[in-house]
């Protein structure tokens, strides 16, 4: 389990982590969401114990990442965005050289280090230096080298960044294997693949954290309304006339529409209340003709731009502060 308290880290004048405070439960895998600059790889650096906190506290399992450094960071595995790979070892002498860092015994470590290069798929390379490996691969190393002591949680910070399709793939389903057997918390831009692979997602804004629930809570969250997009043959005032007797419609506004004499509108309705067959019968009388109309879900990514659009306007009229990563 980590507990994250009452979190703040400045640098100088700027506040990169806002009085944070979460928990993270044992076997699942979390996604750690946020636009660039909001404050999540600093929060992964404190919880790593690689950098320290202004204020609050970490705790893994119990121990502070402060007072019991030791003992806590020996339960945390942690793949930073650059994995910390020395590229003139083989890859089998640099998970030597951690596992002597990491104080394991000659006996786990023969028979971990084994068991890890099968697991992360790089048995066949062990022998190969690790600057003659391609991206994928050396992020699988860096991966091999978190995971090394079985430690209880598991730390990534992008590891999929920069990586071809399959490469992604292959790593998103090593992620999933791990989850299996370890908490793993996941730093990712691609949404798709924070939703394919997380139990829970925690979006940061700002250091402040504005949502956690699982991926189908947030989605329905943001879907307790339901989105109708219309094209209609006809005038806008017409429509507009008719839209407005309908029962249950809470909002509407109109957009361009690619198509002669269509008028496009988007309704939004209390979820309980189906409109479509009264606006449908409502229009056919006027005979303004449905062209086409689709039902709206909100994704993953509706949810994190509707959550976190007013803190990256309010940043950049700022006049744009320092992102975390130049820091």
């Amino acid at each position: 389990m980590i507990e994250v308290e009452n979190l703040v880290k400045k640098y100088g004048s700027h506040l990169a982590v806002d009085h944070l405070t979460f928990r993270v439960e044992p076997g699942k895998i979390y996604g750690f969401l946020g636009p660039n600059g909001a404050g999540k790889s600093t929060t992964m650096n404190i919880m790593t114990g690689y950098i320290a906190a202004t204020e609050g506290s970490v705790k893994i399992n119990g121990y502070d990442i402060v007072k019991d450094a030791e003992a806590a960071k020996k339960c945390i595995g942690y793949l930073p965005e650059i994995p910390p790979l020395y590229q003139d070892m083989t890859v089998k002498e640099y998970l030597y050289f951690v596992a002597e860092l990491k104080k394991l015994s000659k006996a786990e470590t023969k028979e971990q280090i084994k068991e890890i290069m099968e697991l992360t798929m790089i048995t066949d390379i062990q022998n190969r230096l690790i600057k003659n490996l391609s991206k994928g691969y050396k992020q699988r190393v860096g991966l091999a080298q978190a995971v090394l002591g079985y430690p209880d949680v598991i730390i990534l910070d992008e590891p999929t960044v920069g990586l071809d399709p399959k490469q992604i793939i292959e790593i998103r389903d090593l992620i999933k294997k791990l989850g299996e057997k370890h908490t793993v918390i996941l730093s990712s831009h691609i949404l798709s693949e924070v939703q394919t692979v997380c139990d829970e997602i925690m979006i940061i804004s700002k250091g402040k954290l504005v949502a956690c629930d699982t991926p189908e809570g947030l989605t329905g969250l943001m879907n307790q309304n339901m989105q109708l997009d219309i094209s209609i043959l006809g005038t806008k005032d017409k429509i507009e006339a008719i839209i407005k007797e309908i029962d249950g419609v809470e909002r509407y506004h109109f957009e361009n529409s690619m198509e002669q004499n269509q008028v496009k509108v988007i309704l939004e309705t209390d979820k309980k209340k189906d409109i479509r067959e009264a606006l449908f019968y409502a229009l056919a009388e006027e005979k303004l003709p449905i062209m086409s109309m689709n039902r709206v879900e909100k994704s993953l990514e509706d949810v994190f731009l509707e959550l976190t659009d007013e803190e990256v306007k309010e940043a950049s009229e700022e006049g744009g502060k320092s992102d975390e990563s130049d820091l």
